[in-house]
């Protein structure tokens, strides 16, 4: 039971904090925060992750390359141009890691308006940090492991990160229904997105790239805009944008991106190729 708790935790604490600082914070800036608390979610978001933390600036610029180019061939990971999961996400790994070094610089307009904590990266970006995660999760299992087949499970917690990305961007771009119509291959691949906290909904993202919450019918649910919601009436963070229909209360005046950064995320009402499919 206990590790079966611990790997639940482990991983809807990891997607859900990628999904909501590096996902919608970092590349997408749907919303604003203090100095203090963008700290302070930064560094729940490297211990939660752990071993597979992910550098927000890298993953920032991934992210709009991939709106900006998504299912061509200059998509960083889109299943369309790798034959299996694995393979998309090692040529994404090396991109990622291009970057994180600056080995390899972006087009201008993909940088800006993200995070940055070069003390913290230099602490949890690099491999004796993942290295000691990786063997407290250890730890965790010899300690509280009951049957073999447990183990199975252990090095998931060494990649989590990964898999997530390797799960959202391989099935929301291959299986699932699309309520737009879209000039990319996105799909929505589960109506309640709990597996992966709403980041299964590829279709209405790509559609709607500025919208806070990925759900756009009435039977969808993203529990990360759930998430955000609370943290807004909490008065934690200030939402750039309020989907219609919401009573939460949003900041007059967010934090603005630079318009490089801006440019390859559209809003809605710049999106004319997604057009509704259905009612």
């Amino acid at each position: 039971m206990k590790i079966s708790l611990f790997f639940a935790g482990h991983w809807g604490l990891s997607v859900l904090l990628q999904s909501l600082f590096q996902h919608r914070y970092a590349a997408h800036r749907m919303y604003t925060m203090g100095p203090k608390t963008e700290r302070s979610l930064h560094l729940l978001t490297a211990l939660v992750q752990g071993s597979s933390y992910l550098e927000p600036r890298a993953y920032a610029i991934l992210h709009r390359e991939h709106h900006a180019f998504a299912d061509t061939e200059k998509d960083p990971h889109s299943p369309a141009h790798h034959g299996n999961p694995a393979r998309m996400m090692l040529a994404t790994a090396r991109r990622y890691a291009a970057f994180v070094t600056r080995r390899k610089q972006p087009e201008s307009r993909f940088l800006g308006g993200y995070p940055e904590w070069p003390a913290l990266e230099r602490t949890f970006g690099h491999w004796p940090s993942r290295v000691a995660f990786g063997a407290l999760y250890t730890l965790f299992y010899r300690r509280f492991a009951t049957r073999r087949w447990q183990y199975l499970l252990l090095p998931l917690h060494f990649v989590m990160g990964p898999v997530h990305g390797a799960i959202v961007n391989w099935c929301g771009h291959r299986y699932g229904y699309r309520n737009f119509r879209t000039r990319d291959e996105s799909r929505n691949s589960l109506p309640m997105d709990v597996l992966c906290m709403g980041e299964l909904f590829q279709n209405n993202h790509h559609a709607r790239p500025a919208n806070p919450d990925f759900a756009s019918r009435r039977f969808e649910l993203d529990p990360t805009w759930q998430v955000m919601r609370l943290l807004a009436r909490l008065k934690l963070i200030r939402l750039a944008h309020v989907p219609r229909g919401q009573d939460v209360e949003a900041a007059q005046e967010p934090l603005q991106m630079p318009a490089r950064a801006r440019s390859v995320i559209p809003r809605s009402e710049m999106m004319e190729d997604a057009v509704a499919a259905t009612p």
